[in-house]
């Protein structure tokens, strides 16, 4: 199942530079901690029930 896309993506204090996601300065607090809530999500990597990109754990495997 896809992710949602943030709603910070579609904001112009958003730069999608490859390997270099960040905010422009001034941008919204609100949005600065929905950013920070995303990109720490991302560093998660594996949570128990999901399909992570092509990684599948299988009961067994743990």
């Amino acid at each position: 199942m896809p992710r949602k896309r943030p709603e910070f993506m579609n904001s112009p204090y958003f730069v999608d530079e490859p390997g270099n996601w960040h905010l422009k300065p001034g941008a919204p607090k609100a949005m600065q901690k929905e950013f920070s809530a995303y990109m720490q999500s991302l560093e998660d990597p594996y949570v128990t029930g999901t399909i992570n990109g092509i990684h599948i754990e299988y009961p067994y495997m743990k």
